[in-house]
């Protein structure tokens, strides 16, 4: 196996792994199966939500594993029609007991559902709840800096993690650069796009047959060097083994600037439709 996955370090004081493995659509026997053999292949951070409708899935893929718990980091995210406290305080629950574990790594608010404006509700009651034991790290899922501002503004708590779409179609440079200055570790959902070209993209071709890789490979690297937390999904060992050994090669700041110069007005996957972001 390839050099392990780094850790960095969050603005509470925990760890988390560079790169993790995403679950959405693993559901089931078969689900458990694949995020079992994710984690044999040294995955240490799983992404889930309480919408992936998976979260008991995932809890058991962590027990059956044979991996010491604290090697496993499990994120849960709250759905955007819980925001209101009592809800969002009895889902945090709810989430732990369907995991059965003794605790969630992360809770993330899975986005901020302006129309509603209870993003700030929810965010007291994740506070609350990692106050209470049941988290271990809290952040946030979608947000944009106004989200983020008022959040701190009116609880005085900064979100360890914002997770967010960014692939090379939608770079997200002034988004990173304002989780950076806030000291917020960004994680990217779909990091590889999702229904569209980008592991067909030839600009990003060229640069792997270079560095002797693959375009997926190029793609997550490009991600890691920006200090974002990419979340790849795959089913099969190779690809599985494959996306996670990026930390062994660096591209070069001419490849950073022409895999970001791929950015396109069509290129993102989600807009502010609840419904679309619901999916996530």
């Amino acid at each position: 196996m390839d050099k392990p996955i780094p850790d960095l370090e969050l603005n509470d004081g925990t760890q988390l792994p560079a790169l993790g493995f995403g679950t959405y659509k693993l559901n089931g026997r078969a689900g458990v199966d694949t995020i079992v053999r994710a984690m044999r292949n040294g995955y240490g951070l799983l992404d889930s939500a309480f919408n992936y409708e998976n979260e008991g899935a995932v809890g058991a893929a962590v027990k059956a594993s044979g991996l010491a718990r604290d090697t496993i980091r499990v994120t849960s995210k709250l759905p955007g029609r819980r925001h209101r406290y009592a809800e969002a305080r009895a889902t945090v629950e709810e989430s732990l007991f369907r995991t059965g574990l003794d605790h969630l790594d992360i809770y993330l608010i899975h986005w901020p559902n302006p129309k509603t404006g209870l993003y700030v509700e929810a965010w007291q009651a994740l506070v609350d709840a990692q106050k209470a034991g049941l988290v271990r790290t809290i952040g946030v899922c979608n947000f944009l800096p106004e989200h983020i501002e008022r959040i701190v503004a009116e609880t005085g708590v900064v979100p360890a993690i914002n997770q967010v779409e960014l692939h090379p179609y939608f770079p997200q440079a002034e988004q990173l650069a304002f989780d950076r200055s806030k000291g917020i570790v960004t994680q990217a959902w779909s990091p590889l796009g999702r229904a569209n070209d980008i592991i067909r993209n030839e600009t990003i071709g060229e640069i792997a047959r270079r560095h002797g890789r693959s375009i997926p490979q190029i793609i997550l690297r490009w991600q890691v060097q920006q200090g974002a937390v990419p979340l790849p999904k795959a089913t099969s060992d190779e690809r599985q083994v494959e996306n996670r050994s990026v930390f062994d090669f660096e591209l070069s700041r001419s490849d950073m600037d022409t895999i970001a110069s791929l950015a396109r007005p069509d290129g993102r996957l989600a807009d502010q439709d609840p419904a679309r972001y619901e999916e996530f």
